[in-house]
């Protein structure tokens, strides 16, 4: 029986010890926290809750720890745990604190919610109602933003398409008329060429015609020597006939043919 009223005993004494280090470590936080610095005050109240999970004090104070240092993701999971401990003080103060965490990570819809539930848990908060207030302004201004901006891409995006279409048709009609321009070109060259045979042609034939009517001396036809021939024979009979008659002594004609 002595034995075990002193392990009661020894039982009893560590929890009062470790719950007076909780406390110590709690209360160390505090000065920290007061001193702005956050980073060590987060390290005592991990220390305060490391064994003792509802320790609510500790949790609340490094939730506010974590926000201090703008660690909104991990400030929310605290508030979070907090807010469905079933006690309706401390969770209205857990969702004020984690509607504030939703608001500064952009999250607005969400932040919302967390502050509704914070009016469910004490509807005479009017900081947590100005606060709800504020960010329903906050996404009815982003919503009207997002629907600004949409409207912006949706012009820019027509006029990017009219730009496109009309980039397209200025290049069909340029490709058209280079196709157009070539052919013209094509074409000039063409009649250009073929009026160069024409008058090329027409040269030859001309050429051709004036040879025609004047027949080169190296060309006489066969017939047309025979025929100057006998003029020349003829007349050289009749020249020797006419010295005959006049019997010229020592005088010799010398008929020589050029041909």
């Amino acid at each position: 029986m002595k034995q075990l009223v002193f392990i009661i005993l020894f039982l009893v004494n560590g929890t009062v010890l470790f719950a007076q280090q909780e406390k110590s470590y709690v209360k160390k936080g505090n000065e920290l926290y007061q001193q702005k610095k956050y980073t060590e005050a987060e390290e005592n109240y991990r220390k305060s809750v490391a064994k003792k999970e509802k320790n609510v004090e500790g949790n609340f104070n490094l939730g506010d720890a974590l926000y201090k240092q703008k660690k909104y993701a991990e400030a929310g999971d605290q508030f979070t745990k907090l807010g469905e401990s079933g006690n309706k003080a401390m969770a209205a103060k857990a969702y004020h604190n984690l509607g504030n965490s939703l608001l500064e990570n952009k999250k607005l819809e969400e932040s919302i919610e967390a502050y509704k539930k914070a009016l469910m848990n004490n509807p005479k908060d009017d900081e947590t109602r100005y606060n709800l207030a504020y960010a329903q302004e906050k996404l009815k201004q982003q919503q009207q933003q997002d629907k600004k901006n949409q409207k912006n891409k949706d012009n820019k995006d027509n006029k990017d398409q009219k730009n496109k279409d009309k980039n397209k048709d200025n290049k069909d009609q340029q490709d058209k008329d280079k196709k157009d321009k070539d052919k013209d070109k094509k074409d000039q060259n063409k009649d250009n060429k073929d009026k160069d045979n024409k008058d090329q042609d027409k040269k030859d034939q001309d050429k051709k015609d004036e040879q025609g009517q004047k027949p080169q001396p190296d060309k006489l036809s066969k017939e047309d020597a025979q025929r100057m021939l006998d003029a020349l024979n003829n007349d050289e009979k009749q020249t020797q006939d006419k010295l005959k008659n006049k019997k010229l002594k020592g005088v010799k004609m010398n008929i020589s043919k050029d041909w």
